[in-house]
C-alpha cells in the first residue's frame, strides 16, 4: 500500500451537514472507511468508523438541508460528540492505519471530495486539532473516476453502472454513502490494475 499511491493511504469519507458552507453550517455526521491491500494486491475495505456530531456554537442549520438528510441535530438519542471529540474518534484509527501500512499520510477519497475535505478542514481549524492525518488539499474524487469509467457522476447511478447493489432508502446516511463510495473506489482501482497487468501501454503509463 505504501508504494501504490506515493505513500498515501486512501481513506473514504462522507459527511452529512446542515448546509453547503463549511465555515458557517453545522457538521452533523462523519463516516470514514479505511482501505487496505490484500495478498492479491487488490484494494478492499478494512474498517468503518463513524459518529454523530453536535453543531458547533453559532452554527447555521439550513432547514432544507435537514429535510434532505433527515437529521434532527438535537434528537436525544443521537449521542453526538462535540467536534473535537468527533475528530479524535475518526482520526485515531486512521493515524494507526497510516502507521501500520508504512504510509506517510492519509488522503481523502470522496464523491465530490472537496466538499467533505472542506468540512473536515473547517472543523480542524475551529477546534485547533493538531494531528489531522489527511493531506490538507489533495484528494481522490470518485466523481472524476466514475465519469471516466462509466460516464456517470451521480453516486447512485454510478454504483448501479458498476454492478454494485444500491438501496435508495439507506442513501444520505454518512455510513451507507461512505461504504458504497469505498466499494466504488476499490472497484475502479482494481479494474484499472487488472487492465494494466494485461496491457503494456497501461502498465507503462502507470509507471510514468
Amino acid at each position: 500500500m505504501s508504494q501504490r499511491f506515493r505513500g498515501y493511504l486512501p481513506v473514504v469519507v462522507d459527511v452529512e451537514t446542515a448546509g453547503f458552507s463549511a465555515h458557517t453550517d453545522a457538521l452533523l455526521e462523519i463516516a470514514a472507511v479505511i482501505l487496505r491491500m490484500n495478498e492479491q494486491g487488490e484494494l478492499e475495505t478494512a474498517q468503518t468508523v463513524s459518529c454523530h456530531v453536535q453543531p458547533f456554537e453559532g452554527a447555521n442549520l439550513d432547514p432544507k438541508a435537514l429535510a434532505f438528510n433527515g437529521i434532527d441535530p438535537y434528537h436525544p438519542f443521537r449521542q453526538a460528540l462535540v467536534e473535537k471529540e468527533a475528530l479524535d474518534h475518526i482520526f485515531r484509527p486512521i493515524r494507526a492505519a497510516v502507521k501500520a501500512s508504512a504510509c506517510k499520510r492519509a488522503i481523502l477519497v470522496g464523491h465530490n471530495a472537496f466538499f467533505d475535505l472542506g468540512f473536515i478542514n473547517a472543523a480542524v481549524e475551529r477546534t485547533g486539532y493538531k494531528r489531522n492525518p489527511f493531506h490538507p488539499f489533495s484528494t481522490f474524487d470518485t466523481v472524476t473516476l466514475a465519469g471516466v469509467a462509466y460516464g456517470q457522476t451521480v453516486l447512485a447511478r454510478t454504483i448501479i453502472a458498476a454492478g454494485i447493489s444500491w438501496d435508495g432508502d439507506q442513501a444520505h446516511s454518512a455510513i451507507y454513502d461512505t461504504e458504497k463510495t469505498a466499494e466504488l473506489f476499490c472497484h475502479i482501482v482494481n479494474r484499472w490494475q487488472a487492465a494494466s497487468d494485461e496491457s503494456p501501454w497501461l502498465a507503462q503509463s502507470g509507471e510514468d
